[in-house]
């Protein structure tokens, strides 16, 4: 039996109006905490001034929720760009020189740990025959 694969499976599918089960969780519980420090705030500053933080926060809101740029999202974009900005620096290549830097794979390590794996050939030996013998021993 042959199953259909979707293509596009990390797509979200929208669930009211245009707007994903994701984006609705974001501008809910963010409108919720606008709404809440609005409530807060207008006892003691009056309702036009303690409007100004919480529209504040829900355009912000709608910014990070409906923001899409080449398929993605605002935070993946974000991340894509703050490594863009790192890595930044253009690349020459080098004879004898690896051709990744470390943080392009986001492992960093200070020089004092780097240590020289050699192994030494008698080493190597030993362990063939003891795999020889154990497998003779099969």
């Amino acid at each position: 039996m042959q199953y259909k694969i979707p293509v596009q499976i990390e797509n979200e599918d929208p669930i009211f109006l245009w707007l994903s089960l994701k984006q609705l969780f974001i501008i809910m519980i963010w409108f919720w905490i606008a709404y809440s420090i609005f409530q807060w705030l207008t006892p003691n500053v009056g309702p036009e001034i303690a409007a100004v933080p919480a529209i504040f926060i829900a355009l912000i809101t709608l910014v990070i929720a409906l923001f899409k740029h080449s398929e993605m999202t605002f935070i993946p974009y974000i991340l894509n760009l703050v490594r863009q900005v790192i890595n930044s620096e253009p690349k020459k290549w080098q004879k004898w020189v690896d051709s990744y830097q470390p943080i392009d794979i986001w492992f960093v390590s200070m020089a004092s740990e780097i240590k020289d794996k050699r192994v030494e050939t008698s080493e190597k030996v030993e362990k063939i025959n003891t795999l020889q013998e154990k497998l003779k021993n099969i």
